[in-house]
């Protein structure tokens, strides 16, 4: 058997700060278990750390109306205030992992609706939380391990590379090889992880207003409480084996999705199939159009296939979980977040759509008015209603849509009127809905950073209830 262990200064808490690295032989340093063991989880570290953000914009702010004040030029200072906000933010956000860098990655989502000045450099820091975090040593590895696995835990595989493949927000991908001779990914859960989640989310929601800042058209209070609400079951990596081993089985063999097999897994370590691949995130920044239009194709039609053949809803769908295999198939990761949905998507989805390209604003105010959904016996503002149809109806109105980031930019702002806003509020939408519409919504935004074309109508037509009127439907299907 072959294992990958670390350099000396890959083991060696003192490398990195001008110390020299222990030699081989010499017997280990002990690492401080606040240090080695758990995510930086007190309080006061992760608030201090998540306070700096407004203190730092703040006085980024301060110089910008000095320089005003004393005749400075202050041609491109929001710009720089903004990138450099940005910069702090998401390296705070990947460098504290847990609740804080799950909210980042879902921010990065939406990146393609940033104005168009501020794309480059907000692309940068977001893409980084997408693929990257800071690694835990590897003695909290072999920690976790045996723990989990038993102390015999090495003799499961044939090889273990303990330098991580990837680093997400609660755990981190080593790769190995099976007893078997399989290729495998080893996820690993962060020691504290439930404890810096808990914690950073309630953080968070007092920051609300400097993240604004980035996209005020975003409703991010109701995104962070999604995520809230949803920790106890993306912590059980027993779960996400379960979630994992239904969408592997509803699309084997598929020709354009791919599900790796899982392996094993216990409650914080979970063991699949090695998944190879280019990520998706590259691209979105280098593939060609042919192969952004077919992965964006495969993309659309996993998130909108995976309710009927999986009876899940795969909810975190930003392009760090997805890979483009060398066949063309799209490989999906990280079923941590699925949300079951055993009767498929809701029949309203499709409903509202169909009145949205009929021009029947009004059918789309009765309906919403009969599922309870709509409050209240004011009058609805039908171009109020239309605009927040528009997100979904538009790129299904015609046979192939082309997904911009223009685009995008103006649903945002329709989102942020007045009348968009007021019409929100009143909406009662149980809480399956708004997961259903913010991974639409997310979904979308993804397209748009592909710039890609995708038949979108014929998906829809496909996968969503009621989108179809009911008479135009072949026999038997309803």
């Amino acid at each position: 058997m072959t294992f990958h262990d670390p350099t000396p200064e890959d083991d060696d808490p003192r490398a990195g700060d001008g110390t020299p690295p222990r030699r081989s032989g010499q017997l280990p340093v002990p690492l401080p278990r606040s240090l080695a063991d758990r995510l930086p989880t007190g309080s006061a570290h992760r608030t201090a750390r998540l306070l700096a953000l407004p203190a730092g914009y703040l006085g980024r702010s301060a110089l910008r109306t000095g320089k005003r004040l004393v005749g400075r030029p202050t041609a491109g200072l929001t710009e720089q205030i903004q990138r450099r906000t940005a910069e702090q933010l998401f390296a705070t956000l990947g460098e504290l992992k847990g609740g804080a860098m799950k909210f980042g990655q879902l921010l990065s989502v939406f990146e393609a609706a940033l104005p168009p000045e501020l794309v480059a450099p907000y692309r940068a820091a977001l893409t980084r939380l997408q693929d990257a975090a800071p690694a835990l040593p590897a003695v909290v590895v072999r920690r976790v391990l045996a723990a989990e696995l038993g102390a015999d835990w090495r003799s499961s595989f044939r090889e273990f590379d303990e330098q991580p493949a990837a680093a997400a927000s609660i755990g981190q991908v080593h790769r190995a090889v099976w007893r078997d001779g399989r290729p495998v990914a080893v996820k690993i859960q962060y020691p504290g992880a439930r404890e810096a989640l808990l914690g950073d989310y309630a953080r968070l929601s007092r920051l609300i207003r400097l993240l604004s800042v980035f996209s005020p058209a975003l409703e991010l209070g109701p995104m962070l409480a999604e995520l809230r609400d949803r920790i106890t079951e993306e912590l059980d990596y027993r779960r996400e084996a379960a979630s994992q081993r239904a969408f592997a089985e509803a699309y084997r063999d598929d020709p354009d999705i791919h599900v790796p097999d899982v392996v094993t897994g216990t409650a914080k370590v979970l063991v699949t199939d090695w998944l190879p691949g280019t990520p998706l995130a590259r691209l979105i920044t280098d593939g060609t159009q042919d192969e952004r239009n077919a992965a964006g194709l495969r993309y659309i039609r996993f998130l909108l296939s995976g309710p009927a053949r999986a009876r899940r809803l795969h909810a975190d769908p930003h392009p760090g979980n997805f890979r483009v295999l060398t066949d063309g198939r799209l490989g999906v990761l990280d079923f941590g977040a699925v949300k079951d949905m055993p009767d498929g998507f809701p029949r309203l989805l499709g409903t509202l759509q169909r009145h949205a390209h009929a021009g029947d604003d009004a059918a789309a105010v009765r309906l919403l008015r009969a599922e309870g959904f709509l409050t209240g016996e004011d009058p609805a503002d039908l171009a109020a209603v239309s605009a927040f149809l528009a997100p979904l109806a538009v790129p299904s109105a015609t046979p192939t849509y082309r997904f911009t980031r223009a685009w995008l930019r103006e649903q945002f702002e329709q989102t942020a009127a007045p009348d968009t806003r007021r019409l929100l509020r009143r909406l009662n939408l149980p809480p399956a809905y708004v997961l259903v519409n913010r991974v639409v919504s997310a979904g979308s935004a993804v397209l748009c950073q592909l710039e890609c074309e995708v038949p979108y109508r014929a998906e829809a037509a496909r996968w969503l209830p009621g989108f179809v009127p009911p008479n135009a439907l072949p026999a038997g299907r309803t």
